[in-house]
């Protein structure tokens, strides 16, 4: 027996109570990360995922962000085949035995990923019901057409490998197409380091095809939202002709990242260079 039964009064029903007790239900109320103050969920998602108290903006999925976005008519996903590939094969490493002082001595005591790439990329699918970190689709506001990209930072973090550097490239270039905007709702880690190299190379991909919208007048617009950080914000998020930041989101870049991202700039303008010049085939 627990002392909350031994302390309740004779006349009250202890099955009862409990009864009661479990008939809340769970996931009703939330509390707001910045004033504490406790919300009711119902009210908070007809707001929009805002606190009706200090207008903090929470944290929203990527199709929940597009839904609130684009219009309800007219539009349709683009690019959804588009998933990662473990293409290095990365797996777990076991930490070699001996002490902890002497391995340290000798270069040998690493950081490594408990679980292999491809079991953590499988839950990650589950858990969000995505292919990967970026969902991209085509419609319109008010009227007006447009592309727009949405992170899902549930995914790993929302951090750019392959497929998200190829949905993010392609979604640009449907834009250039159709001659539309690009709009970006930006929320991620950084590269993803199970792709080591080859995550890396999407910070070049991504700068260049924004460079050659930038080149045609196309416009791009990107939304800051919490958090973005890394080579996700210096290859695209940061490179809008228009940034727009939602209140206290927490954007930021390493000067490594922001060295990565001149030079990511560099090689596309002079991609782009050739291109003109290269004679068509």
């Amino acid at each position: 027996m627990s002392w909350i039964n031994k302390i309740l009064p004779s006349g009250i029903n202890r099955a009862d109570h409990e009864r009661r007790r479990s008939t809340v239900p769970e996931g009703v109320w939330t509390k707001c990360i910045k004033c504490d103050a406790m919300l009711y969920r119902p009210d908070l998602e007809r707001n929009a995922q805002v606190c009706p108290k200090c207008d903090h903006h929470m944290r929203i999925g990527a199709r929940r962000r597009l839904d609130l976005f684009l219009d309800a008519q007219d539009r349709e996903e683009v690019f959804a085949d588009i998933e990662p590939i473990d293409r290095l094969k990365f797996r777990e490493k076991k930490k070699e035995k001996g002490n902890k002082d002497e391995l340290r001595s000798r270069g040998k005591e690493k950081q490594v990923d408990k679980k292999k790439y491809i079991v953590r990329l499988a839950a990650a699918q589950k858990n969000t019901g995505e292919r990967d970190a970026l969902v991209a689709m085509r419609g319109t506001v008010h009227g007006i057409p447009l592309v727009s990209v949405a992170f899902e930072f549930d995914f790993h973090g929302g951090s750019m490998g392959q497929a998200v550097g190829e949905k993010f490239s392609r979604a640009a270039q449907l834009a250039l197409r159709e001659r539309i905007p690009l709009v970006c709702f930006a929320a991620s880690g950084g590269a993803r380091m199970q792709e080591a190299l080859i995550s890396l190379m999407q910070m070049a991909k991504t700068s260049a095809v924004i460079e050659r919208m930038h080149s045609e007048g196309v416009p791009y617009i990107s939304v800051l939202t919490d958090p973005i950080y890394g080579g996700v914000s210096a290859s695209l998020a940061l490179l809008g002709d228009l940034n727009i930041a939602e209140p206290d989101a927490r954007a930021g870049l390493t000067s490594s990242s922001r060295r990565s991202a001149r030079s990511c700039r560099r090689v596309f303008s002079a991609a782009n260079s050739y291109s003109s010049t290269a004679p068509s085939t």
